[in-house]
């Protein structure tokens, strides 16, 4: 049973939100304030997050970048809030998806799924993939280079080995939505941009002309195999 904690303050929307998962196989924790919304996470490590972003003390933002340094499960956005330049900024702090309220409750079951799908660690084998000074563990997901740990969301992770383990292959935005996101590409969605600008900021990549992290112009994105040197 995934354990899913529940940022909102609308009590009646938290409590059908709550009991719909709950009929659905997942342990719900609610939280109806955004003061202690954070430590909760921090201190619960859920399978998964749902955050609102209009909160009363903390807002939805703010929460998300205190908990991202100590919780790595992935974090979605329900929010009102439609406009691109709040989903744009939700994603850029390191959520890794941006529903927007009303959603049918089937359709969010379906992304929280996604997400978790996407998540689980692969506990059976160790696959550790190296380019030069990059060392990718993808069983314990962790992320090194030159040494040093960087700290990825789940969602980055899961980009980044997609792209490292089929380096110098281009890959399309097609096949990364369909493999990473867990949807299909709709031709607008532009989540997985913003989360390969944020990989190369993390990954020390040139952000005017990238060299690690290459966008190829009508196609998609190719890792390069000898720029981690």
């Amino acid at each position: 049973m995934s354990k899913v904690i529940l940022v909102e303050d609308d009590e009646r929307l938290a409590s059908l939100t709550a009991q719909f998962l709950q009929g659905n196989g997942f342990e719900v924790d609610v939280v109806h304030d955004g003061a202690h919304a954070a430590e909760t996470i921090i201190e619960s490590q859920p399978d998964i997050v749902i955050l609102d972003i209009m909160l009363p003390n903390q807002d939805g933002f703010s929460i998300c970048r205190a908990i991202r340094n100590e919780y790595f499960g992935p974090v979605l956005f329900l929010s009102a809030k439609d406009n691109d330049f709040d989903q744009v900024k939700g994603l850029e702090i390191g959520a890794d998806d941006y529903v927007i309220k009303p959603v049918e409750p089937f359709v969010l079951l379906a992304r929280l799924n996604a997400l978790l799908r996407r998540c689980t660690t692969e506990k059976k084998e160790l696959d550790t993939l190296v380019l030069g000074k990059l060392q990718i563990d993808k069983a314990d997901r962790r992320v090194y280079l030159e040494g040093e740990e960087v700290e990825l969301t789940s969602y980055e992770f899961d980009l980044l080995w997609t792209l490292a383990s089929n380096a110098g292959e281009t890959q399309s935005r097609e096949y990364i939505y369909k493999h990473v996101v867990g949807r299909e590409y709709d031709g607008l969605d532009r989540s997985v941009d913003v989360r390969i600008s944020r990989l190369r900021k993390k990954l020390g990549d040139n952000l005017e002309q990238p060299f690690r992290l290459i966008t190829v112009w009508g196609k998609g994105y190719l890792c390069s195999k000898s720029a981690w040197q």
